[in-house]
């Protein structure tokens, strides 16, 4: 299997602060790979090594089968959280300029930035000064300067920050056309619904250490079908039962819950049915979200006691 990138123990501290810990994962040529973690977890740190912003203070990173370079960074756009882009500039001359750095022509960087402003209908907008869009037109812009030179692997940094529910779609359909061309992307997001309909692997990160690590799916399915989806009218005092709920997401008439070991689902419904009218009652395997929560709990708990 090719893997179009490798961190091999990677450590990388400031001062006193470890903001990586010794992180090693790969990600298959072709893959959507999720980097999640809560703020303050080392995402961003791990992300300007693979791009040679910092260096590691030990350990390896390998794209392409090859030690980082600045010559393999052209195969690599990079999307950063902070949006980049020079604001009194027209969206069409930035978009320009930045192809032009990685090698377009002019007529050929023109040419790529007006099929993809149509594609994600900012064709109306392309005279525009950046200062003059919204925040989620400017993050479509800045995409559209991170894929413009076609790069094979591509690091996307919270990509759908400031995107109505729509503009989410279209760019989560570019995401999978892309990937069936053969293209490797990396994103990291607090977006857990959008991890989980479109990776196929993840690395969780917790205080620089990966926590949780391989495929979504498999990663899913060992925590069995322990969580339950309930809508209610009522009163649920169960929810504080320690014996019975191992953790909850409570938001009124809607709950996601996690089985205590050795609790049953019978006997939760009864319980529940005393005192308030079920609507609906399903036992599934848990998000993606509850999987996150209880990971950096446990790590939590963990790094308190060590």
């Amino acid at each position: 299997m090719a893997f179009t990138l490798e961190l091999d123990r990677v450590t990388k501290a400031y001062d006193d602060f470890i903001a990586v810990d010794n992180l090693s994962f790969k990600i298959p040529e072709g893959e959507i790979f999720g980097l999640l973690g809560p703020n303050g977890a080392g995402k961003t740190s791990s992300i300007r090594m693979m791009i040679g912003i910092t260096v590691p203070d030990s350990g390896g990173v390998h794209i392409f089968g090859q030690p980082l370079t600045r010559r393999l960074l052209d195969r690599v756009g990079y999307l950063p959280e902070e949006r980049g882009l020079y604001k009194k500039m027209k969206i069409i001359e930035n978009l320009v300029f930045l192809g032009q750095l990685k090698g377009l022509s002019v007529a050929e960087a023109k040419r790529r930035s007006h099929q993809w402003l149509e594609r994600l209908e900012l064709g109306r907008w392309a005279n525009s000064k950046v200062e003059e869009l919204s925040k989620g037109m400017q993050q479509k812009a800045q995409f559209i300067a991170a894929v413009l030179h076609e790069p094979d692997f591509m690091i996307l940094d919270e990509p759908f920050s400031g995107l109505d529910p729509a503009s989410a779609v279209v760019l989560k359909d570019v995401l999978l056309d892309l990937k069936k061309q053969g293209k490797t992307i990396l994103f990291s997001t607090h977006r857990m619904d959008t991890v989980e309909r479109l990776c196929d692997s993840i690395c969780l990160v917790n205080q620089g250490r990966s926590v949780l690590l391989g495929s979504l799916r498999e990663i899913k399915a060992s925590y069995g079908r322990s969580s339950i989806q309930l809508e209610y009218e009522g009163e649920l005092p169960l929810l504080r039962d320690p014996m019975l709920v191992a953790n909850s997401n409570d938001f009124g008439n809607y709950v996601e819950l996690r089985l205590a070991p050795g609790a049953d689902a019978q006997h939760l419904l009864e319980r529940a049915m005393r005192t308030a009218e079920i609507r609906r009652f399903e036992m599934v395997e848990p998000s993606l979200e509850e999987i996150f929560i209880d990971t950096v709990e446990s790590t939590k708990v963990v790094t308190s006691n060590a």
